[in-house]
């Protein structure tokens, strides 16, 4: 299975946290470089900005102060220098799309995740700040909404309210620094896009082609794992999760690798997987267990089809059975009669002579005793629908055919097989 890259990216709530976090040699134990590529009043400002804008739009939840990139490097990686590497990715992110960045490059505690974060501003700064002056006493309540009058933030005993405030006449009540945030980076395609790109640039630095990289594809015949941050608190959901994920995964090496196609691995996954979770969420919502549940069915279906793929061919029986056996009393008969008797029995059931019909039933009879040889061998692989019946007399100009190579063989070795049956 070739590898993917893996990129994800998260909605940083607290971009001075964040980065604070990222970047500590205190609170990371495999730190191996940090960037970045402006200055911290830049991150304190736009922090503020945002705090503003959300409080004035009226909106619920969260403010998110800026997005974060994690991208996984593979282990190669680790021979070049950790500050270059961090700086081509860094470099390449604000030279793509005009904003500043805070990076670090980690190793995770077990050391089996190289990868960088990359935290990004959705805004950038104005070319000249918007700087708005009162032209009389302003007054704002606890939430920082615009009150018209001083009396509006005032307690019982005249005092203004704790967490309210006045901005006089003549100074600064509202200061823009920053455009608006572009939409472009919470949209599917800005992540799809920067898959592409990030691992192109990945497999730029991979001399081994067995060994680069390949952006996963959800139409594609595998299920993609998900990464476990630090102090997740799904992180056993997750794992349980990721753990039917590849099962599935091995299931589908071991498919491909047996010669199906992934167009029918594809069927399976479709029809067992994908429909399988829709008409479930319909019904009961999404519920982990419920997913787990269905890629474990869809994996024993996979395997079904594999060993149904590499089992034989059912046998099938060349002749008509029932046909067979009224030769076998013909040929019981004949055994009783006198040589006399013999082509008067045989042409009564429409045989040209004795010799012709004893060289069609030991045909036959061959035929029929390979068959429940094979038959008994594929029974105990699995169960199959009754074969199409073939009748002896359409056989019978094939036999005509190989009576002359048999009519050579000796008389001796004739009887010789007639004595063993």
């Amino acid at each position: 299975m070739a590898r993917h890259s893996f990129i994800q990216i998260e909605k940083i709530k607290n971009v001075k946290g964040r980065i604070n976090y990222i970047s500590s040699h205190e609170r990371q134990e495999n730190l191996y470089a940090a960037m970045n590529t402006t200055n911290l009043e830049f991150w304190t400002n736009l922090a503020k900005e945002s705090q503003t804008e959300f409080s004035k739009s009226g909106s619920e939840g969260t403010c998110i102060e800026a997005r974060e990139l994690i991208i996984a490097l593979p282990e190669v990686y680790i021979q070049y220098e950790p500050q270059k590497v961090l700086e081509l990715f860094t470099n390449s992110f604000k030279e793509k799309h005009g904003v500043e960045c805070v990076s670090a490059l980690h190793h995770n505690r077990k050391k089996t995740n190289y990868h960088i974060h990359l935290i990004f501003s959705e805004r950038k700064l104005l070319e000249k700040p918007q700087v708005k002056i009162a032209t009389r006493n302003m007054f704002y309540n606890e939430q920082g909404k615009h009150v018209r009058t001083k009396k509006e933030i005032l307690d019982a005993e005249s005092n203004i309210r704790e967490g309210c405030r006045v901005i006089a006449k003549g100074e600064i009540y509202e200061q823009r620094l920053f455009t608006n945030k572009e939409a472009y980076f919470k949209s599917d395609k800005f992540l799809k896009d920067e898959k592409k790109r990030y691992t192109k640039l990945i497999n730029r630095y991979i001399k081994n082609p067995d060994e680069r990289l390949q952006v996963f594809d959800k139409n594609s015949v595998y299920l993609p794992t998900k990464k476990i941050g630090k102090n997740n608190p799904k992180t056993a959901e997750i794992q349980a999760d990721n753990e039917v994920r590849t099962q599935w995964n091995q299931t589908v090496d071991m498919a491909l690798i047996e010669g199906l196609s992934e167009q029918e691995v594809l069927k399976v996954k479709k029809e067992e997987i994908s429909q399988k979770i829709w008409s479930s969420i319909q019904v009961n919502g999404k519920k982990p267990s419920l997913f787990r549940r269905i890629v474990l069915m869809a994996k024993s279906v996979l395997e079904r089809v594999i060993q149904k793929f590499k089992m034989p061919p059912k046998p099938i029986l060349m002749v008509d059975i029932e046909e067979f056996q009224q030769m076998q009393r013909i040929y019981d008969e004949l055994l009783k009669q006198t040589k006399e008797q013999l082509s008067e029995i045989v042409l009564r059931y429409g045989y040209e002579s004795t010799q012709d019909f004893i060289q069609i039933y030991h045909k036959s009879e061959d035929i029929v005793l390979q068959y429940q040889q094979d038959l008994k061998k594929w029974k105990e692989q699995a169960s199959g629908s009754p074969p199409e019946k073939v009748s002896i007399r359409e056989k019978l100009r094939q036999f005509q055919s190989e009576k002359q190579i048999i009519r050579q063989e000796s008389p001796k070795r004739n009887r010789q097989e007639r004595g063993a049956r």
